[in-house]
């Protein structure tokens, strides 16, 4: 059974043996390993059961360490280091030659970002390695962004989870990457678009794949209850005709009213886009403990964070 604690101390001493353990983030929480072993970056993508062709994300301390597992960084890289980390923004650049294939899925570029959470920031200046860390859940179901979560899935698995308390953006880190010097946006995150255009300008949207993505959180089908989950305009009009019994819904700010609802998860009353995003994947695991016939989830305005919301409530119900 694993332990939950907050001791610094007992999680450098597992990831010394090339063990994992489970780190806070203010994203979600991580499943960590030594990002210069293969034997514990194996270990991740066994426990994980995460496909070798989705690549990891490397977990830095500071912005100086970059430039000893990248190289030909460009400007607007280093622009969006200094405005966003530690943070919520993880950047693609091209890998030195040292770093594992097995971390870049064979790729020549490797993610990296530094996490904005005290004790995984302590944890990090401790070790004389960097950290691969891919979200701590089994592959393509819900993230986690609590320690009980964690344990939920691995509890006879791992032997530490690092406790940091909820997470508070919620959801995964934005993801920028650089095609021909061009900044790409890979994935959708707790940064918004809007956030990333205003440091750099334009930035280029790639869209989802199926397979050998260019990045981590590329999939299609990803962040999923084992619960049917559907995104619709409007719950309230889905529910007037829905026959099916048994609903959980999740919506924005608006409490819905119908005889088939079991449970309904507001994400925020005031209508704040980030308070709704930290609330997301902590309400999509409460639903799926309730034996619900169907999850319904209110599609959100496609400004600001509600891109990102939709993104994984889309790939929620692929």
């Amino acid at each position: 059974m694993s332990i939950i604690s907050n001791d610094i101390s007992k999680a450098k001493a597992i990831l010394e043996k090339e063990d994992l353990v489970a780190i806070p983030t203010e994203t979600v929480y991580g499943l960590a390993g030594n990002a210069f072993s293969e034997k514990a970056i194996r270990k991740i993508f066994d426990t994980k059961k995460r496909p070798l062709f989705n690549p990891l994300i490397v977990h830095i301390h500071a912005v100086a360490v970059v430039s000893e597992l990248a190289e030909d960084i460009p400007k607007k890289a280093y622009q969006l280091a200094q405005a966003f980390w530690p943070g919520s923004l993880t950047l693609v650049l091209k890998k030195k030659s040292h770093i594992s294939n097995l971390v870049t899925a064979g790729k020549d570029t490797v993610a990296i970002r530094v996490p904005n959470h005290p004790l995984t920031l302590e944890l990090l200046r401790s070790l004389s390695f960097p950290l691969v860390a891919p979200s701590a859940n089994p592959f393509g179901s819900i993230s986690p962004t609590r320690a009980a979560h964690v344990a939920g899935y691995f509890e006879n698995t791992l032997p530490l989870i690092l406790d940091g308390g909820n997470c508070t953006n919620g959801i995964e880190s934005t993801i920028i990457g650089f095609e021909n010097q061009e900044p790409v946006l890979y994935r959708l995150g707790a940064i918004s678009l809007e956030e990333i255009e205003a440091v750099i300008g334009k930035v280029i949207i790639k869209n989802h794949k199926e397979s050998a993505p260019e990045a981590p959180g590329m999939l299609l089908k990803h962040y999923a209850p084992k619960t049917r989950t559907i995104l619709v305009d409007s719950v309230e009009d889905f529910i007037q005709y829905a026959e099916t019994e048994r609903i959980g819904v999740i919506t924005f700010r608006q409490k819905i009213s119908g005889t088939q609802i079991i449970h309904q998860e507001i994400l925020s009353e005031q209508g704040d886009y980030k308070e709704a995003a930290a609330n997301l994947y902590d309400a999509m695991h409460r639903l799926d403990t309730m034996k619900l016939n169907l999850i319904v989830a209110e599609r959100f305005p496609e400004e600001n964070l509600g891109k990102s919301i939709n993104d994984r409530l889309t790939r929620a119900t692929k």
